[in-house]
């Protein structure tokens, strides 16, 4: 089965949509009708639109592309990937390709449970309050489970643990937190989180005499992470010292740390929007992981080991693939069904394993021709348009842009307007 997919996408980037639809149908990746509602142009009724946000006027449409030669864990993987930033998806389609002739991704995901905050903004005898909470822990567990979570229960999940913590205040005073921690199952978890919480407040008011200031999940989840490990084998030393020396300055400098985890988020956002799962929350744990020694730093390493390349990707990646837009929205739901995973799990391994993978083009692309040569050479049909080129015009003036790049090593706006000008005085 490898071979056969391998071999289907061989070529894909140059196909026509209509050829690509025909392999994604061969593959069974796309049905029939998914097919004919994506050529139609996807959601048009509005209807649906109304019940996700307020003062609705419209769709905005992202383009959906799918990123090809994944293997993850000896599985073969087409990726779905809804962006508007040019090369995105070929650095991922090129680098996995790389990756899965001469090495190999492996991923696992250490721990299963989400965190939600129970904040006191002051409490009064804070070694009072912790032991009578964890006194009642099992207690408030019980009833958590039976009254709000009796859903996650029954498919394994659930509320698992309490745990108290103090913050000092500036004015010596202190702050407790409760953490509840949560096994979601198959859910992103943030609505039942938040719901527990909340129902604990006042059992707690009650057993303390302390007062409750706020309920909510916290998306830095250091209790549920999901590691990627990408291995070459095979792999030119230089470059591989190369890399190497990339990603130890984003490990030190946050300035680069900065751009380098944007490149990991550019594999993991596209995937995170496409299964309508929500970018914002999972980019936030991401971040504040990367952070969580005191200084901000890559949530990437890169080791050479003998003669192998070593990468490693750790950090918390939740998402859900029921309930919320993922189930509603006919898209996602078509999206999902392509990735064929199995589980929330299973689709954090895969959305990190592209980011880690993005990251490995970007640094390759970096340290060898520069991120200008390869980019900017996919930027040119977006410069093209942004010229005003006509249909007939469009094979003209990439070509000339392409020719100019070589030569001068960079290319904007202005070059295609000039080029688009002088062609247009030929004619």
């Amino acid at each position: 089965m490898e071979k056969q997919i391998s071999e289907l996408f061989q070529g894909f980037s140059k196909l026509s949509r209509q050829e690509r639809f025909q392999k994604l149908l061969e593959c069974g990746a796309l049905n029939e009708s998914e097919i004919e509602y994506l050529e139609k142009g996807g959601l048009k009724d509005f209807t649906l639109g109304e019940k996700f946000i307020e003062n609705v006027i419209g769709y905005f449409q992202l383009p959906l592309g799918v990123a090809t030669n994944f293997n993850i864990d000896g599985r073969d993987f087409i990726i779905p990937m809804a962006v508007e930033e040019t090369s995105i998806v070929a650095a991922a389609s090129k680098t996995a390709k790389w990756i899965r002739e001469n090495g190999r991704i492996e991923t696992e995901t250490i721990g299963k449970e989400i965190i939600g905050q129970i904040q006191l903004a002051n409490v009064k005898e804070p070694s009072l309050f912790r032991q009578q909470i964890l006194a009642n822990k099992s207690h408030f567990i019980e009833i958590s489970n039976k009254e709000v979570a009796f859903g996650l229960v029954q498919r394994g999940g659930g509320i698992s643990d309490i745990q108290v913590r103090f913050i000092k205040r500036s004015d010596n005073g202190f702050m407790a937190v409760i953490h509840v921690l949560c096994n979601p199952c198959d859910a992103m978890g943030a609505n039942i989180i938040n719901q527990v919480c909340e129902y604990l407040k006042e059992p707690i008011e009650q057993l303390t005499g302390e007062k409750v200031s706020m309920c909510i999940l916290s998306n830095l989840v250091d209790t549920k992470l999901t590691r990627v490990k990408v291995t070459l084998d095979t792999i030119d030393p230089e470059l591989a010292a190369k890399i190497e020396e990339a990603s130890i300055f984003a490990e030190l400098d946050p300035y680069r740390a900065a751009t380098n985890n944007k490149g990991v988020l550019n594999g993991i956002d596209p995937i995170l929007i496409a299964t309508g799962n929500d970018w914002r929350a999972v980019e936030a744990g991401i971040h504040a992981y990367a952070a969580s020694s005191g200084q901000y730093r890559s949530i990437t390493k890169w080791r050479c080991e003998g003669k192998k390349l070593i990468g490693i990707f750790e950090a918390p990646v939740i998402v859900g693939t029921v309930g919320g837009v993922t189930t509603l929205h006919p898209t996602a739901r078509l999206c999902l069904r392509m990735l064929n995973i199995k589980s929330a799990e299973e689709l954090s391994r895969v959305i990190a394993s592209v980011g880690l993978v993005q990251n490995l083009g970007a640094l390759r692309a970096l340290t060898t021709v520069g991120i200008i040569e390869g980019h900017m050479k996919l930027h040119i049909k977006n410069l093209t348009l942004g010229a005003g080129a006509e249909e007939k015009e469009i094979p003209h003036v990439q070509k000339r842009l392409e020719e100019i790049l070589s030569v001068r090593k960079r290319i904007s706006l202005s070059n295609a307007i000039e080029v688009l000008k002088e062609l247009r005085g030929h004619l």
